[in-house]
């Protein structure tokens, strides 16, 4: 085995980076890590753009991950929501940043891939959970908070889309 051997291929790379964005995502809305897989057709049984539909399973799915992400997207600026800092929030946010990691990796690499996916994803949502929440906190100050929000909207939904683009 050479030292070649052992460096990650750009696949890996890009995989890496997408699932650590796909956990900032997360991290700032914890639908996205499921979510965004889902609708980006990352999961089923059918590549996107194969012709054939996704079949009623499929329609339902993405349905209910696209309502998720519009109940979180509403949600987050009701003045009764919760920090994302309060429990479970940051296990629940790490675990969909986990999760949506492995979503990318699970058909596209070996096992190692898929954990260093899940751990890519999982650093991502912290990063996501804790920098979103400080940053906010700074970018909103007295002000109204649903302008910060709208941006942390921006940012996520971007993230989000390029970690799952083809």
């Amino acid at each position: 085995m050479t030292s070649d051997d052992a460096a990650p291929t750009p696949r890996t790379t890009t995989l890496l980076a997408r699932a650590l964005a796909l956990g900032v995502a997360a991290g700032s809305r914890s639908s996205l890590g499921v979510a965004a897989p889902v609708l980006g057709g990352w999961v089923g049984g059918r590549a996107r753009g194969s012709g054939d539909g996704p079949g009623a399973l499929g329609v339902l799915v993405r349905g209910t991950a696209a309502a998720g992400v519009a109940g979180e997207l509403v949600g987050d600026k009701l003045p009764q929501t919760p920090s994302r800092l309060d429990p479970p929030g940051p296990v629940f946010r790490l675990a969909s940043g986990a999760l949506g990691g492995v979503l990318l990796a699970r058909r596209r690499t070996g096992p190692v891939g898929v954990v260093a996916a899940a751990v890519a994803g999982a650093a991502g949502a912290a990063v996501g959970t804790w920098g979103g929440a400080a940053w906010r906190r700074l970018a909103v100050g007295s002000r109204p908070d649903w302008p910060g929000a709208v941006a942390e909207d921006a940012v996520a939904l971007t993230l989000a889309a390029l970690a799952v683009r083809r």
